[in-house]
């Protein structure tokens, strides 16, 4: 019978955004088994109800729990905000859940007390108004801004980033009247983390920039350790599951782990 800690952890997305969560994981605990589930079939959830969402979620922690994951990771703002509750009391003990959100919100709240903070992020995420609300529970008086950037995501899956287009579009955001006289910018979507060198330039390096990515792979790391829950492996066996495969998506994965992936599918509804 396999060791709890030598299990895999399990990430999933609404589509391969969440892949820069799980490079991120990947960098900074080698030992790790993973196992990626990107429900490209239903993407994107920032324009998908909240029913919708939390029906996606359910499916997909029952797969990565057959995977015998002893970790879920939602690396997707939307489905974080929609059913990260829900997830928690439907896996109850079998498997830890660990959302995009509340690591962020613990780090802002740390680093950022009485500053002015923009977030962009699909519309999902933006009016569920999860990032204002906790926050606030906080009590660290910080002044933030929302905007929701809808075009972004399906720019940056569709392969447009670093160029003029891209350039264009985010200028356009990034322009708005209510992300003005900010301190920092929360990246509140997985997909962002590919247009970080844009924004940053945008800002003349003046601001900082927040990617959630690596502060999710930090959460999860320190709760491996508390948990005595690390692996041990010393060559990992990664896996990597889509609703619905093409080659697109097959071949954008190498721009959102940095390598080559063979995608398997895996249907939500057999």
């Amino acid at each position: 019978m396999v060791r709890r800690n030598e299990k895999p952890i399990g990430i999933f997305d609404s589509g391969i955004g969440g892949l820069t969560v799980a490079d991120a994981i990947r960098k900074l605990l080698p030992s790790e088994n993973l196992v990626y589930f990107g429900d490209t079939a239903h993407l994107p959830y920032g324009d998908k109800s909240e029913a919708a969402i939390q029906a996606y979620s359910i499916k997909i922690a029952d797969i990565l729990l057959r995977k015998g994951c002893k970790v879920i990771v939602i690396a997707c703002n939307s489905a974080s905000s929609a059913s990260y509750e829900l997830l928690k009391e439907y896996v109850r003990k079998d498997a830890y859940i660990l959302n995009v959100i509340d690591p962020m919100v613990g780090w802002v709240a740390a680093k950022y007390q009485m500053k002015r903070i923009g977030l962009i992020g699909t519309k999902r995420t933006v009016q569920s108004g999860v990032y204002a609300r906790k926050l606030a529970e906080t009590n660290c008086r910080i002044d933030l801004r929302q905007l929701a950037t809808p075009l972004l995501a399906p720019m940056i899956e569709e392969g447009f980033f670093n160029n003029s287009i891209s350039h264009d579009i985010i200028s356009q955001y990034l322009r708005d009247p209510e992300l003005e006289g900010i301190d920092a910018l929360i990246l509140a979507c997985t997909h962002y983390p590919l247009i970080r060198k844009e924004i940053e330039a945008f800002y003349d390096h003046k601001t900082d920039i927040l990617d959630s990515a690596v502060v999710v792979a930090e959460a999860l790391r320190e709760y491996l350790t508390t948990h005595d829950l690390l692996a041990s492996h010393t060559s990992t066996e990664n896996h990597f599951f889509v609703s619905d495969y093409t080659e697109a998506f097959e071949s954008s994965t190498r721009t959102f782990f940095g390598e080559a992936l063979t995608l398997e599918r895996h249907a939500l509804w057999n």
